[in-house]
């Protein structure tokens, strides 16, 4: 990161991809307001950033698919740290299930989450970043699944093929204000929840190109580019982070 210092929401961010965002965020001096919805996550992730680093860090537990939630996350970090420069729209929900019986409130729920909870923290942090007169930039999280299919992820898989396309559309609306969007799409990724499958590194690593999956460092180094001023002529665009998977796609069933 160059110049003044900048505050950046991170949703979903109490663990895992998320929290590696966070940290590496706030070793370069960014300021962050750290999202989970597990108050006890959200609260260890920051103490855990603070050990590393001397950047201000405050968590703010709450859903980031509530509506009225999202605009009061954007007013705490902006009382606390006086602007928002970042917001990383990483919370999502998996809810693997047959499409044939996949029920409405699985579905309800995913599309609450993943797609209505980023639409609009990504509305009312523009919102914000207008009126502040700067510019800024937003990210959405997406998955190779919203590339290729894969068993069992009908509507989560929809989901992130949508949040790419509004990343794309909203290029139109607010490029004329100076933001930016851009979405990463992260593969097979070594996290505390795939972890618990015993299978899950032995499997993917054989089916990867480059041989093994990603670590978190692995997608925040990519979040990281395009949310910098290194970027800052990349709008609109989706970075895909997986060793090569989607140009093969071999099921891991």
């Amino acid at each position: 990161m160059t110049g003044k210092t900048k505050t950046a929401i991170i949703t979903g961010a109490g663990q895992g991809i998320g929290l590696e965002i966070a940290r590496q965020l706030a070793v370069q001096g960014v300021q962050i307001l750290l999202n989970d919805l597990d108050e006890n996550l959200a609260q260890n992730a920051i103490q855990s950033i603070q050990n590393q680093t001397n950047t201000q860090c405050i968590a703010f537990a709450g859903d980031s698919g509530n509506i009225v939630f999202i605009q009061q996350m954007i007013d705490k970090a902006v009382s606390h740290f006086g602007s928002l420069d970042i917001v990383i729209a990483n919370a999502g929900i998996t809810l693997f299930g047959d499409f044939l019986t996949y029920t409405p409130e699985a579905f309800a729920r995913v599309m609450q989450v993943n797609l209505a909870g980023t639409f609009f923290l990504a509305q009312a942090s523009a919102n914000q970043m207008i009126k502040q007169g700067r510019g800024g930039t937003l990210l959405f999280t997406s998955s190779v699944t919203g590339h290729q299919a894969h068993k069992n992820l009908a509507a989560y898989s929809m989901s992130k093929a949508a949040l790419e396309m509004l990343a794309k559309n909203l290029v139109v609306e607010l490029s004329e204000h100076k933001i930016t969007i851009n979405t990463v799409a992260p593969g097979a990724t070594l996290t505390e929840r795939t972890l618990h499958d015993l299978d899950y590194e032995k499997t993917w690593s054989k089916i990867t190109p480059l041989g093994k999956p990603a670590t978190v460092a692995d997608i925040a180094q990519a979040v990281l580019f395009l949310v910098s001023d290194h970027a800052k002529h990349i709008t609109g665009q989706t970075l895909i982070v997986d060793g090569g998977w989607t140009s093969v796609s071999p099921s891991p069933y």
